[in-house]
């Protein structure tokens, strides 16, 4: 059978991209409502509760008996489109991101004085977007719904009271449908929309190390593989209304698109200052250049009788991306108020992979900044009740976008965020 392009469906990893998630890119940093708090500096030296299991599988080892910390993070985005021009006729209501949740639990279990297990189940990619009907970027990009669902066993040792490493394979699991409205050529008037789904399982790993340098200072490296995903489904194209339905028939076509997730390194510094105060600091850099170009491959596709559609569904033609290496950086403080209570607070300054040639409506992000403050609770020695809350502003962007249909959107967008977490941790 015959393979081809199909540029219109772009790619699910372009769908994954959004500029209301707390991290680079398609990134999510959701997995840890107390790091969350301390605009998650020093994730991996802090070794807090069971969530260091993604933050650094080494930190299990600080940890005594055993521990299950759970928690959801909630984003509630905002999206302003601004001076909107284009082929295509269409509204910008913009807020195309609806309320969404990202859940996390983790498991710990310290064996003995060198060895300690844990277990994870966490978000490490993922978004849900979805623009109005009639959105004038349609042909850019209509709706993206895409999870990334990790399962992390893990495992770590402690060489002394110094120096520990952790390791943890992962399991990960992505699904999505991406969709388009294409514009039929002049003279045919009319929407045809179109559907991709696909989804994959594929093996990575997590590999940290944690040193206690000083009495006071302790300083952690974490390591994220990439992931390599082939993700198998459908793409279906069906006629919009305006479309004579002698033109064309819905068709359904077997679609692939290889993809990889980038690897990332955070290394991160905790400092004690004294009893009550701690300051943390961290840096994590981000692979995000294995994206170069996205290309969607169909089987079987053949010119429909008509012509309508030739245009949109036969060529070889790949959807550029050309993203870049970022850099996160966050400092943030905590504050022992007493043996209940302790409140923290942080901030941190995040580049964006996205480049302004091939910036597209499903990727319109920017560099970002976050202010974040939190609180732990502690009623007994065996539960502590986590809250936090960030705000996200990002820089003004635009969009420039054409298409071999003679299509081309051009906007402005200005994109702002609020998150909100909360979760638990119990001791046994």
């Amino acid at each position: 059978m015959k393979k081809v392009m199909l540029k219109t469906t772009l790619s699910l990893a372009v769908a994954m991209a959004s500029t209301q998630i707390f991290a680079s890119g398609f990134a999510l940093n959701e997995q840890s409502i107390s790091g969350m708090g301390t605009g998650f500096a020093g994730r991996s030296s802090s070794a807090d509760d069971a969530s260091t299991v993604y933050g650094n599988p080494a930190g299990m080892s600080r940890l005594n008996g055993q521990q299950i910390t759970g928690g959801i993070a909630a984003i509630d985005a905002s999206t302003d489109i601004k001076d909107a021009s284009g082929r295509s006729t269409g509204t910008n209501k913009g807020d195309m991101v609806p309320f969404t949740s990202v859940p996390m639990g983790f498991y710990t279990n310290k064996l003995n004085d060198e060895w300690a297990v844990g277990f994870g189940v966490y978000a490490p990619f993922g978004l849900v977007t979805n623009y109005e009907n009639g959105f004038q970027g349609r042909a850019f990009g209509s709706k993206s719904e895409v999870k990334v669902v990790t399962f992390q066993p893990t495992v770590s040792y402690a060489f002394n009271d110094k120096v520990s490493i952790g390791f943890g394979p992962t399991i990960n699991r992505i699904s999505g449908t991406l969709e388009s409205d294409i514009g039929l050529p002049v003279p045919r008037s009319g929407d045809n929309n179109i559907q991709i789904k696909g989804d994959d399982t594929a093996w990575g790993w997590n590999a940290g190390v944690l040193v206690q340098a000083t009495d006071t200072t302790r300083v952690g490296l974490t390591y994220h593989s990439k992931v390599n995903y082939k993700l198998d489904g459908h793409t279906e194209v069906t006629a919009g209304s305006g479309v004579p339905p002698q033109l064309l028939k819905t068709a359904r076509y077997d679609a692939s698109l290889k993809i990889e997730t980038p690897e990332s390194y955070d290394l991160s510094v905790t400092q004690d200052i004294n009893d009550a105060w701690k300051a943390y600091a961290g840096a994590t850099w981000t692979r995000w250049s294995r994206l170069k170009d996205i290309t969607v491959n169909n089987e079987g596709v053949t010119p429909i009788t008509g012509g309508a559609l030739a245009p949109q569904i036969v060529g070889t033609i790949t959807e550029e991306q050309n993203w870049h290496d970022t850099w996160a950086y966050a400092v943030g403080t905590s504050y022992q108020l007493n043996k209940q209570w302790v409140l923290r607070t942080g901030l941190t300054f995040d580049q964006s992979p996205t480049n302004n040639t091939d910036r597209s409506p499903r990727i319109p992000t920017g560099d970002r900044t976050i202010f974040s403050i939190g609180a732990g609770f502690s009623p007994t020695d065996d539960w502590t009740i986590d809250v936090a809350y960030s705000y996200l502003k990002e820089e003004d962007v635009t969009v420039n976008r054409s298409n071999a249909l003679g299509q081309s959107y051009s906007s402005k967008y200005e994109n702002s965020a609020n998150g909100f977490g909360v979760g638990a941790t119990y001791r046994f």
